[in-house]
């Protein structure tokens, strides 16, 4: 697949005994099934993670995720956090959100979209901030940056159903998500809804590469550990999640 190297990997600094690799000009580590622990990151260990999955654990230390924790209150001040809701039923979703950059993701009882502005305010979406750029250019081995940056926040009873994201013309473009604040059970699939899937805990300042065959695999997230971060002061979950929409704007 054309600008994506297909392959799984972890970085190595929570786990054990693994295979090495290089990915992304850094040093990395192969997920098997022999890797993990249950207190560790991943769950059902005889799942095998699809190609192109990445998981960079610990990627933002504490002072980056407070910087970028920081462009993030700026940005939902001027394009505040809103409960979209699902197309057709107008059912309101378990998150709320808002995005980055010059386009961004909504859903309304009219379907799902990208759009240049916010539909609260009908102004554009605040930029992205330069050190999700640079995340970018590190891991995402794509040749265009991203068009649209997702804001969701999860407060303790948030969730969001298995699904693919399928709404962007560059199909085959990789999603590059942050994790900031309380840890959450990350649930990846296959390409088949019924497919069987693998549990994943992330901590703040992970991050996840959806690439090659993941990037067209169902995932979700099942629930949210409170009190598991300090870095949110009124608890929840904040994730960032960078997308190519390949359109002209």
């Amino acid at each position: 697949m054309a600008g994506f190297r297909a392959n799984h990997g972890i970085l190595p600094h929570r786990y054990g005994r693994t295979e090495h690799l290089e990915l992304y000009g850094k040093k990395a580590y192969r997920i098997g099934s022999q890797a993990f622990a249950p207190h560790n990151h991943m769950m059902n260990t005889g799942f095998q993670l699809p190609d192109g999955f990445l998981l960079l654990p610990g990627y933002f230390d504490r002072p980056a995720q407070e910087d970028l924790l920081y462009r993030v209150r700026k940005a939902v001040q001027a394009a505040p956090l809103y409960r979209p809701v699902m197309p057709r039923t107008g059912k309101p979703l378990s998150v709320r959100m808002s995005n980055f950059g010059p386009l961004g993701w909504i859903t309304s009882k009219e379907g799902y979209r990208y759009a240049p502005h916010h539909p609260r305010t009908n102004k554009p979406w605040p930029p992205l901030p330069d050190c999700l750029a640079v995340l970018w250019d590190d891991v995402a081995n794509w040749p265009d940056p991203p068009q649209a940056c997702l804001i969701n926040y999860y407060d303790e009873k948030a969730r969001l159903g298995l699904h693919v994201d399928a709404d962007e013309k560059a199909a085959n473009a990789p999603i590059v998500s942050v994790s900031l604040g309380d840890q959450a059970l990350f649930r990846l699939g296959g390409p088949r809804r019924n497919d069987p899937t693998r549990s994943l805990r992330l901590f703040s300042g992970d991050v996840v590469v959806l690439g090659g065959a993941a990037r067209h695999c169902y995932h979700g997230v099942d629930r949210i550990y409170p009190n598991t971060s300090t870095l949110l002061s009124k608890g929840g979950r904040i994730n960032l999640t960078m997308r190519v929409v390949g359109r002209n704007i």
